[in-house]
């Protein structure tokens, strides 16, 4: 793969994204967004964008927090996460203006945009549908799944798809009935997978509280790969 960084500034926030493009390839048809977790920009982003390279498609390794965020560690980026979840209305704005700078990237068709999501990544994802900005689709993989104080109008443009662990203690079963209501009163073009005996975190090699409901699940986090894959094809043809 190349990477190619995207540094962008948003008032005094300095922002460290970064676009994985395949080998050899001056252009991609197709751009996916990866969004993080509460651990910031990181290699796992990397590793999750040189996988979609493989499949022909270019991502970008978006940074939320901003490098100073992500440069005080752990903590720091906890803390910058709760505080977000805090304020849905903060976090909307966020995610609006470094939308709104990377789909002025000049390698970028901005007709051509997926957002992808894991964890907090999978809450801002949706967020993103529900705020009505014009992108082909959104997945979230085992995000939380509320929906913000604040309200839309409209249809929601943004194909959706969620893919949720069934014994997800932070997404509790009222909630995904709660975003389907949500999601169909919106008019979306929405799907979910439900993945039983999958915690949250189900993707992340990593993850390994079950006594929290924390936990990597091999099988399941290929059945979701898979079935993004097949997703994106089906997006992206239907343009």
């Amino acid at each position: 793969m190349t990477t190619v960084s995207l540094r962008r500034s948003i008032g005094d926030l300095t922002f460290d994204h970064v676009l994985v493009r395949p080998e050899a390839q001056a252009s991609a048809p197709a751009t996916v967004l990866v969004f993080h977790g509460m651990e910031g920009r990181s290699d796992a982003q990397l590793a999750i964008a040189d996988r979609l390279t493989q499949w022909g498609y270019q991502a970008i390794a978006v940074d939320l927090f901003g490098e100073a965020v992500t440069a005080g560690g752990a903590q720091r980026c906890a803390d910058e996460m709760t505080a977000f979840l805090g304020d849905r209305g903060g976090l909307a704005g966020r995610l609006s203006a470094v939308l709104g700078e990377l789909t002025e990237v000049p390698e970028v068709d901005r007709d051509a945009v997926v957002a992808i999501g894991f964890c907090f990544g999978g809450l801002c994802v949706l967020d993103i549908a529900r705020a009505g900005h014009p992108l082909r689709a959104v997945v979230s993989f085992h995000g939380l799944l509320t929906a913000p104080d604040w309200s839309a109008d409209g249809d929601i443009p943004a194909r959706v798809a969620v893919h949720h662990g069934w014994d997800d203690p932070l997404a509790p079963p009222e909630d995904v009935v709660a975003l389907g209501r949500e999601l169909t009163a919106r008019g979306a073009d929405w799907q979910l997978h439900a993945y039983g005996g999958a915690m949250h975190a189900f993707m992340a090699p990593f993850a390994d509280q079950p006594e929290r409901g924390i936990q990597y699940h091999p099988v399941v986090a290929d059945r979701a790969w898979r079935a993004l894959g097949d997703f994106l094809r089906e997006t992206f043809a239907a343009g």
